[in-house]
């Protein structure tokens, strides 16, 4: 139950008709009546939660629970007298009898009044103190047996008039320094006569705890009540002086931040007519918007801080606009916001089948990520890296995956990247700070689980501005990613539910510890049966559909196709291919419009008049007529090639000249072989004393494009043997492998770019390191059904399998006289 405050009258006099006996203010004669009127020994007990009642005085209290209001009810229709005492804890809501203070006073009911919402408001007068012996009933309600309360009986003397002249000033100037009690308050203290409802009525109103109230209630003495009243009075009228000087100081200042305010309303009013977005209105965007954002705690407080921030700043100050776009950065990000994974492999397989054609291991390395991520739901994303030439589908591959999954595809260019900011952003305090690449592309993509193409990761440099390569390192390391830290945003951020793919031409320029952190998949290009089908079922398709042509308007045919990637293109992947076609697809445009239509199915001629005369000759490849000319297979950035070694002699001193744009390992291989022949010239049926007395002459046509690499060791060694012997080499064949002084013969890279040349090249038997052998069976059989190969171990097998028993002239002898 609650009351309201005895000093508004406003509110209490209104309850009370003209009928009602009511004395506000009591008189001493009155007060004595009231003490010396009868009382009953058994009365009910009305619990009061929070006040405490004092003789004489009014108030009104609201009475909800079921017993009180039963208690009111029956007392009304009776003799109207009750008993009232304070709960010990507010808080219980049914108290028992021992759970009263038992000093308490009776109360005459002077009015009940029933509120809409069921409670009851009544208006009681304490009436005597009385002592609370024992519970008589306890239900309905509590009725007990009372006593009076004996009170010390005392004398008026100077130092009781000085107490309670001193409790009557500090009251008035309480009021007075008080602006929530009434003035009439104040009249009424001074035109109080009884001495005990003086102290009682300042007792009731006075701003103290429940405890102290009840305390001054237990009091016997008067006089004693009258100075701990006076106490409480001095100190909160200090209190009161205290918060008056501080209002009184900092009022100046709540003047000028009130007529800052007004202005500011009146800007805001002005703004708003304009039609323009008024800062107050910015930030209540702000924070709303955040309220739907997915983040955690730590993350809200930092939002909520750099808020706080931007409410401080000025508005016409050149920082509000940078920390509003670093907040707005905040929100943009997809903080644990993504999209469902599609766990449905067989569409996963159609989907990536349907894009690409062959790449059966990048296929079944996807398709594998996706079924444990179904069964485990919950699995660090992995980080692939895609090698291989161009136009093999490296980038349009991460489409493919991010289609197959279901989520969002974001891709991201690193060739020519120097700067470490581009990946780890700007520090917000530098002018035109921005975050890193990682964080902007994930703003646009709107997930936090895409699928991230790092184009070109090969290219990156760097120079005085950083290491890009290094701060990629926390980008692609599983155990780091969930905790990126870019410098704009400030805060973490969780990249490990993503799917990063990388894609490069080579592993050599990739820095080693970036490299340790991806699993290396090799694209590796397509056999000519390959490309034929990715010309149908893609590129054919595509230019007619960009171009404006009809299917039945264009057409070729296997054969067709074949004869533009043999005589008009030479790459691993087919990139030149699909230019080749778009021009033959613009060829048949052009008749069209001119009214002169070829077609459907294209001839040959016709792929002649429209691309030209053939770009590639295949004889070249052929030609093997001249002993110490050895085709050779290389591996380069645009894919697998053959090259060719010639070496020649004349007479000398045995000096060996090397040229073609050979870079340190190729001399090195040379060198090697050299010595090789030198130690072994018997086995191989060489007189030893010729290499002193010839010069040998080792050349690597298409000088200007420079050639390094270990690959070419069993070519040299062969091209060497042929023209000391003047043996001739086997046509249509071609070899690769790194040579040792021992005459080991190792294992190379790049394999199948190098079979894929070789087949472009017709050539028909390729001699590999018996440790490559892996390498073939990785092959489709049926790529390479024409092809013989020969597995070597030492340098001694390639000569007896690459030369030919046939000799061009008769091998080189040395006269008696110079032997």
């Amino acid at each position: 139950m609650s009351y309201k405050n005895p000093f508004d009258f406003n509110q209490v006099l209104p309850l009370i008709d003209e009928e009602t006996e009511f004395f506000p203010l009591l008189s001493q004669q009155d007060e004595e009546e009231m003490n010396a009127a009868d009382m009953p020994d058994v009365l009910p007990i009305l619990p009061l939660r929070n006040m405490v009642i004092f003789p004489g005085i009014v108030v009104p209290i609201t009475v909800g629970r079921d017993k009180s209001i039963k208690l009111v009810k029956d007392s009304y229709k009776g003799d109207k007298l009750i008993g009232v005492a304070t709960q010990l804890m507010t808080e219980t809501e049914d108290p028992t009898f021992e759970q009263l203070y038992k000093v308490g006073v009776t109360a005459k009911i002077i009015k009940i009044l029933q509120m809409p919402d069921g409670n009851m408001t009544v208006i009681i007068q304490g009436k005597q103190r009385i002592n609370l012996k024992e519970e008589v009933q306890a239900e309905p309600y509590i009725k007990a047996s009372v006593e009076r309360f004996k009170e010390t009986k005392h004398r008026s003397s100077k130092e009781f008039n000085a107490i309670l002249s001193s409790i009557r000033e500090l009251s008035i100037e309480i009021i007075q320094l008080s602006p929530n009690i009434p003035s009439e308050a104040g009249i009424a203290i001074k035109n109080i006569e009884s001495h005990g409802f003086l102290i009682n009525f300042i007792s009731s109103n006075i701003n103290a705890d429940l405890a102290f109230k009840q305390e001054l209630l237990e009091m016997a003495s008067l006089k004693e009540r009258a100075k701990k009243l006076l106490q409480q009075l001095t100190v909160e009228l200090q209190v009161l002086e205290l918060k008056n000087q501080i209002q009184n100081k900092v009022r100046v200042d709540l003047d000028k931040q009130q007529r800052e305010y007004f202005l500011n309303q009146q800007l805001k009013t002005i703004q708003e007519e304009l039609g323009g977005n008024t800062p107050d209105l910015e930030i209540e965007e702000l924070e709303k918007r955040s309220k739907t954002k997915k983040w955690n705690t730590d993350i809200q407080k930092h939002f909520d801080k750099e808020l706080a921030k931007l409410q401080r700043i000025n508005p016409a100050a050149a920082d509000y606009s940078v920390q509003l776009n670093y907040l707005e950065v905040l929100l943009d990000l997809p903080w644990n916001e993504f999209t469902k994974d599609n766990f449905d492999l067989k569409r996963a397989q159609k989907i990536l089948d349907k894009d690409h054609y062959g790449l059966d291991k990048v296929k079944k390395r996807i398709i594998e990520y996706l079924a444990v991520l179904k069964l485990k739901n919950n699995m660090k994303a992995p980080i692939l890296c895609l090698v291989g030439p161009p136009g093999v589908g490296k980038t349009s591959l991460g489409k493919s995956i991010a289609s197959a999954l279901g989520r969002k595809y974001v891709r991201v260019a690193l060739g020519g990247v120097r700067d470490e900011a581009d990946i780890r952003g700007h520090r917000k305090t530098y002018i035109g700070a921005m975050p890193g690449r990682i964080i902007q592309s994930l703003k646009k993509a709107e997930s936090a689980n895409p699928v991230f193409v790092l184009d070109e990761i090969d290219k990156v440099g760097s120079d005085f501005r950083g290491d890009p390569s290094s701060a990629l390192l926390e980008v692609l390391d599983p155990e780091q990613n969930n905790a990126f830290y870019d410098h704009y945003v400030e805060v973490d951020f969780n990249l490990s539910n993503i799917m990063f793919i990388a894609t490069a031409n080579s592993l050599s320029n990739i820095q080693p510890a970036l490299l340790d952190r991806m699993e290396i998949i090799e694209v590796n290009g397509y056999t000519i049966e390959e490309k034929v089908q990715i010309a149908k079922k893609h590129l054919l398709p595509k230019q007619r559909e960009q171009h404006g042509i009809k299917a039945k308007e264009v057409s070729l045919k296997n054969n067709i196709i074949e004869k533009i990637i043999e005589d008009y293109t030479r790459e691993s992947g087919v990139r030149g291919l699909e230019k080749k076609i778009g021009s033959v697809v613009r060829g048949v445009a052009t008749h069209i419009v001119m009214e002169d239509p070829i077609g459907p199915s294209i001839s040959k001629q016709e792929i002649e008049d429209i691309l030209g005369a053939p770009i590639f000759d295949k004889d070249l490849y052929e030609n093997n007529e001249v002993a110490g000319v050895v085709t050779g297979l290389a591996w380069t950035q645009v894919g697998g090639d053959i090259l060719f070694i010639e070496s020649s002699l004349s007479p000398g001193k045995g000096k060996l000249t090397l040229t073609g744009n050979l870079g340190d390992v190729m001399k090195e291989s040379a060198a090697i072989a050299m010595a090789y022949l030198r130690a072994h010239a018997q086995d191989i049926q060489i007189d030893p004393l010729v290499f002193d007395k010839w010069d040998v002459h080792i050349h690597v046509p298409a000088g200007a494009t420079p050639k390094d690499g270990p690959s070419a060791g069993i070519t040299m060694l062969t091209a060497l043997a042929s023209v000391y012997t003047q043996r001739k080499v086997k046509k249509n064949l071609a070899m690769t492998g790194e040579i040792t002084l021992r005459g080991k013969v190792l294992a190379v890279g790049g394999i199948k770019e190098k079979i894929l040349a070789a087949k472009r090249a017709n050539i028909k038997e390729i001699i590999l390191s018996k440790s490559n052998r892996k390498d073939i069976l990785e092959i489709k059989e049926d790529y390479i059904k024409d092809l013989t190969f020969h597995y070597v171990e030492e340098m001694n097998e390639v000569i007896k399998i690459a030369l030919l028993d046939e000799k061009v002239k008769k091998p080189l002898e040395l006269s008696p006289k110079e032997k």
